[in-house]
């Protein structure tokens, strides 16, 4: 009886494990387009754009940033003019929000950004910010270092890569994958 007991303690901490639906949808996703079809070797940088990609699922992560009137800073140049206000982790912390909000931007919906000429962030190149962010947030050191640096570095190096790994993703995920279950219905 002890081990029909440890057994599916087992199957129930595997499970517990193996994340949300959604974290799995995304998870594979992001693994089948960038390994299987970019030929992406960097587990670490395709995990951390599935994260990202969880994390903005929620409105409120994706326009974390708060403005010093404490308004959420929905603007590229909001964030920015506060990173310049901010010191050690708390400039890192905003810098890498920055890096991750102009990829999510540029990769899923780049469409969007072509209608922004009314907005503080018209003429703003999101790719240039978000490289420029990310090597900002990658040269500050201390803390936990979560992210890495270097993981930091490289989504600086590989921006464009990542934001085009992105619209891929997005261009699988809206055809679906006719029939083979591969997407949730």
């Amino acid at each position: 009886m002890a081990s029909n007991n440890d057994d599916s303690v087992d199957r129930n901490d595997e499970a517990a494990n193996s994340g949300s639906a959604i974290e799995r949808f995304f998870r594979g996703l992001n693994e089948f387009i960038f390994h299987s079809k970019l030929g992406v070797a960097d587990v670490q940088l395709v995990d951390y754009v599935s994260e990202m990609m969880l994390r903005f699922v929620r409105m409120d992560s994706l326009y974390s940033l708060r403005r010093s009137d404490g308004q959420r800073a929905k603007h590229v140049f909001q964030m920015i003019c506060d990173s310049q206000k901010r010191k050690g982790l708390a400039r890192r912390e905003v810098n890498r929000q920055i890096g991750d909000f102009t990829l999510f931007w540029s990769g899923m919906f780049p469409e969007s950004l072509e209608r922004q000429n009314r907005s503080p962030d018209g003429l703003l190149d999101y790719r240039r910010q978000g490289k420029r962010a990310y090597a900002i947030a990658a040269e500050i050191q201390g803390g936990d270092e979560r992210p890495p640096a270097e993981l930091l570095f490289r989504l600086s190096e590989q921006f464009e890569m990542c934001a085009y790994g992105l619209r891929e993703v997005r261009r699988q995920w809206e055809e679906g994958d006719h029939g083979n279950d591969l997407l949730i219905n």
